[in-house]
């Protein structure tokens, strides 16, 4: 019964990672449809997103194979997740012209 209750655990914690990656990758391309420099959303945030899931792998990482495969079936499970409470925010339809490097 103690061994559930870990893996449950685990990946619970997995589905946090998931929703802060995944979560975090929604944000981002939000915030950059409307930003002059959305190169620098995407790097900026691909850092800090895979840092953080890195961190989080490589505490669980000791545990064994066993809790690595409990957490990233929480981690994949968060995926949908995200994308089910995604859809049902609004698309933005306007977009606004950002001149062209050569313009500027």
């Amino acid at each position: 019964m103690n061994d559930l209750m870990v893996f449950a655990a685990l990946f619970f914690v997995g589905m946090f990672l998931g929703i802060f990656f995944f979560g975090g990758l929604w944000l981002t391309v939000q915030k950059s449809t409307f930003s002059r420099r959305p190169w620098l959303w995407f790097s900026i945030s691909l850092a800090l997103r895979t840092g953080v899931i890195f961190v989080g792998f490589y505490l669980i990482a000791p545990g064994g194979l066993v809790w690595l495969v409990s957490s990233l079936t929480g981690f994949v499970a968060a995926r949908g997740l995200v994308i089910v409470v995604t859809r049902s925010f609004p698309v933005h339809q306007e977009q606004k012209e950002v001149p062209h490097a050569s313009e500027r």
